[in-house]
């Protein structure tokens, strides 16, 4: 049975799925609804989702269309790459870190008109439901939430298009099959489905819709600088720009030279593998230029332990809880590590390439007095007897106390395991247990 639903805030795109989903909520919860329509820098028209909202009886107040650039970037970008943060070694979270704030907008929405449910139109077989779930009722634990793919029996796209004509629904492109399902933002687009389903086919080169191939990108390398402040960059060619200014310009170099293309199958957190391609352009750029300030302003166990960190933090994202106690936690650390990122890097982009090619800051940790290959009067190289023998003391002790922990008992071990000494002679050289000869 249906609770009883007065007003719904809808995350609305004005495309198919959300536009049948406007008209489904009215006629199965008998509801009043509101649309939000979140610009992130998806690159399209939102405008024209307040004429479909109107024609499908929604009224002129109940329509919030805000353009949330500057917020995306600055209140959620940003944060995540002061992390450094990489989902499974090579997804930059384009899609994840998007979703929190849109969850955000449809809670404030929701309590502004006085709304009693959100609703959303992700599918119940991807991570978006988890993450606009999640959010919502982090932010409003007696939300009611409506999942229309959960519930209804539109579970294909022609399913979707009779709806849509039953119900006269104006859909662009109606009756033709899009190749893809697509999501983009500022920091990425996303390619998922058709094609790519088999994971060992390659996708063809007109899919990618913003970057170069890198065969095709300029022959010649653009050098272009980026300055930080406290771990955020705030500046292009040491000219200041506003965040999502910033991560514009860089997605257009990305893109002019074929920056930022990945094809991965990641695991998603409702247990199955996805292949998706990804372009992330500035965000390839930023995270080799974060990497290049930290590496001279870190201190060493400082920046080790923030990557030990970073693969925990990228999986709170990916897997939606961007509003938990243990995401902010991390994230109070990682600022700290930040308060002397300030700087400038120099990167050379090449075909698909991006090269740190200098880094300086005043308060880099790097002393070229104690690193110089040279003759130096502040580093006495005999100290590093004493600190050698200090960190291998405990192998002294135990190799006089234990001796059997050593040597021969693993080769003997090796034969009885493998049944063969050649196998056994490899293991042996690998672990350092070969015997002189």
């Amino acid at each position: 049975m249906k609770k009883e639903i007065k007003k719904a805030v809808l995350a609305y795109s004005g495309g198919l799925d959300t536009s049948i989903i406007l008209k489904w909520l009215q006629d199965e919860y008998a509801c009043e609804v509101v649309t939000f329509t979140a610009d992130i820098g998806q690159g399209e028209e939102v405008e024209s989702a307040r004429k479909k909202a109107l024609n499908l009886g929604i009224k002129e107040e109940n329509i919030f269309i805000l353009d949330l650039q500057e917020e995306f970037v600055k209140d959620f970008v940003f944060p995540m790459f002061r992390a450094n943060a990489i989902y499974e070694g090579e997804y930059l979270l384009g899609t994840s870190i998007a979703r929190p704030l849109i969850a955000k907008k449809q809670i404030e929405i929701a309590h502004e008109t006085s709304a009693d449910a959100v609703s959303h139109g992700a599918t119940g077989k991807g991570n978006d439901q988890v993450r606009f779930e999640l959010g919502y009722l982090s932010l409003d634990p007696d939300i009611a939430v409506i999942a229309p793919w959960r519930e209804w029996d539109l579970n294909s796209r022609e399913k979707l298009l009779a709806y849509a004509g039953e119900h006269d629904i104006e859909i662009d492109r109606k009756g033709k099959k899009s190749p893809y399902s697509m999501d983009a933002n500022l920091l990425h687009i996303s390619y998922e489905g058709m094609v790519l389903e088999d994971p060992d086919t390659e996708p063809e080169e007109d899919m990618w819709l913003w970057t170069n191939s890198p065969e095709k990108a300029p022959d010649k390398p653009e050098y272009i600088s980026i300055g930080y402040l406290k771990g955020d960059p705030v500046s292009i060619n040491n000219k200041e720009m506003s965040p999502a200014t910033i991560l514009r310009t860089l997605n257009e170099y990305g893109n002019k030279h074929g920056i930022g293309r990945i094809d991965i199958v990641e695991n998603r957190f409702v247990g199955m593998k996805a292949r998706g391609c990804y372009e992330t352009p500035g965000g390839t750029i930023m995270l080799k230029a974060h990497r290049a300030i930290e590496s001279i302003t870190l201190d060493r166990e400082e920046a080790h332990l923030k990557d030990e960190l970073m693969p925990r933090y990228a999986k709170l994202i990916y897997n939606g809880f961007w509003w938990s106690p243990e995401r902010e936690m991390l994230q109070v650390a990682i600022d700290k590590t930040q308060e002397h990122v300030t700087g400038e890097v120099r990167l050379k982009l090449y075909k698909g390439n991006v090269m740190v090619v200098g880094r300086r800051s005043d308060n880099s940790l790097y002393s070229e007095e104690h690193s110089t290959f040279e003759e130096d009067e502040v580093y006495d190289q005999k100290d590093a007897e004493g600190f050698i023998k200090l960190n291998a003391l405990r192998f002294i002790i135990e190799g006089k106390k234990q001796p059997s922990r050593r040597g021969s008992s693993e080769i003997e071990a090796c034969k009885l395991e493998t049944g063969t000494v050649s196998m056994c002679e490899k293991i042996k050289r690998f672990f350092g247990f070969a015997e002189k000869k």
